[in-house]
C-alpha cells in the first residue's frame, strides 16, 4: 500500500504563491511516476502537473510558466513532490490532488488540499 499525504494548500490573493507538498510513504518503489490534479467546482478533474520517473516534467496549458513540479533531491529516503504555483489566479481556486503511480501496476489518490484564491 501506499499512502499520500498533501499540505500546503489554503487561502492565496490573486497574483500570490504557494507550494504544495506530497509525501508518499509504504512501498512506492524508488521514484515512482507522481503528479497533481485539481477539481475545481463544476469542473472535470484535471491535470495540473506531472513528473515521470525520470524526472520528465509536463504541464496543463493553464499553468505553463508559472508552475513547477518537482521531487525532493535529498538522498534521504523521502518520496516527496511539490508543486510551485506562481502568479495565482481565481481560476486556479480547486482542490488540489496528488497522484501516484503507476507502482505496482496500481496507482494512488492523496485526500486532497484546498487551494482558494481571492481577494
Amino acid at each position: 500500500q501506499v499512502q499520500l499525504v498533501e499540505s500546503g494548500g489554503g487561502l492565496v490573493q490573486p497574483g500570490g504563491s504557494l507550494r504544495l507538498s506530497c509525501v508518499a510513504s509504504g512501498r512506492t518503489g524508488d521514484r515512482p511516476a507522481m503528479a497533481w490534479y485539481r477539481h475545481a467546482p463544476g469542473k472535470e478533474r484535471e491535470l495540473v502537473a506531472r513528473i515521470s520517473s525520470g524526472g520528465i516534467t509536463t504541464y496543463a496549458d493553464s499553468v505553463t510558466g508559472r508552475s513547477t513540479i518537482s521531487r525532493d533531491s535529498r538522498d534521504n529516503g523521502k518520496k516527496a513532490v511539490y508543486l510551485e504555483m506562481n502568479n495565482l489566479k481565481p481560476e486556479d481556486t480547486a482542490v488540489y490532488y496528488c497522484h501516484a503511480g503507476p507502482i505496482d501496476l496500481r496507482y494512488y489518490w492523496g485526500q486532497g488540499t484546498q487551494v482558494t484564491v481571492s481577494s
